[in-house]
């Protein structure tokens, strides 16, 4: 089976549509076609029905993606574990982690592998957590610095590196920031910005005002923490945000016994043969555990 003709419908199943994964592999369209029809032709079946511009999987093509990730991912494997037989820190590292972390955790920990490693070539893509998370459970990514879910896949050993304190704030001007203490009923009374619901920060929130029987009133939502602190900045509505984002923009919200917050770290695959890039990245990450 030909990798390459894998690898274009891998590409095809994920974007849905011929010219995405063209897109994705530096190809044109007529050439991703073309590996297509050869795998067609191999496999004697038929891989995606073609209803105008929607692209789906046949029953087929369902039965044959797992398998691909797999073919695709044994190869790679045993290409890491041959490579790691030099002892040699290089390569390509591929790295998946959130905005957020992004800018505010790795640059002094990128900036430090760089200067220890330089044969290593980073791969570093800015993603939300949960669509980082699925980078490494389906391969495509080697390890993701992310938000932690609250309860990992069983394929995905999760490591914590920073406990990111989470705080309830509002402009300045907004009451519940200027009138003193209030209770997490007063704050459910007001309009939020919260996260975008598939987000595990957006969970971990509505947990909380689950266990005291509230619900919150989420007037908007987007997944970006800097576009949150401006709508909270200009008193559009209150939020959560990590306590590391804080300053004379927004005010803490005074919620006497209330503690918030998430674990901050990485993942990997835990069938996955890692480069020896990778082993020398989690080090150091191991190494800033427990740091602020």
């Amino acid at each position: 089976m030909d990798l390459a003709n894998l690898s274009a419908f891998i590409a095809i199943a994920e974007t849905g549509s011929f010219s995405g994964a063209g897109g994705r592999l530096h190809l044109t369209q007529p050439a991703i076609s073309k590996r297509i029809a050869g795998l067609e032709q191999q496999l004697d079946v038929r891989l995606f029905d073609r209803l105008g511009r929607e692209v789906t999987l046949t029953e087929a093509g369902r039965a044959l993606l797992p398998r691909a990730y797999q073919i695709l991912n044994v190869l790679d494997d045993t290409r890491r574990a041959l490579t790691n037989l030099s002892g040699a820190v290089s390569g390509r590292l591929t790295l998946a982690t959130s905005h957020h972390i992004g800018l505010h955790r790795l640059p002094p920990l990128l900036r430090a592998f760089t200067r220890q490693y330089p044969a290593v070539a980073l791969d570093i893509e800015f993603l939300d957590s949960e669509a980082a998370y699925d980078e490494v459970l389906h391969g495509r990514a080697e390890i993701a610095v992310i938000t932690l879910a609250p309860e990992p896949h069983h394929l995905v050993r999760a490591v914590p590196v920073w406990n990111d304190a989470l705080d309830f704030v509002a402009s300045p001007e907004h009451p519940l920031a200027s009138n003193g203490v209030v209770s997490l009923a007063d704050v459910a009374r007001h309009p939020a910005v919260f996260p975008g619901g598939n987000t595990f920060t957006h969970h971990i929130v509505q947990r909380l005002f689950e266990s005291q029987g509230l619900a919150p009133n989420i007037a908007m939502s987007t997944n970006y923490l800097e576009t949150i602190k401006m709508m909270v900045s200009i008193g559009l509505a209150w939020s959560v945000l990590p306590r590391t984002m804080l300053d004379e923009q927004v005010a803490p919200i005074a919620l006497p016994g209330i503690q918030l917050s998430r674990q901050l770290g990485y993942i990997l695959h835990t069938e996955r043969t890692l480069s020896n890039a990778a082993r020398a990245f989690m080090a150091l990450l191991d190494s800033y555990a427990g740091s602020a």
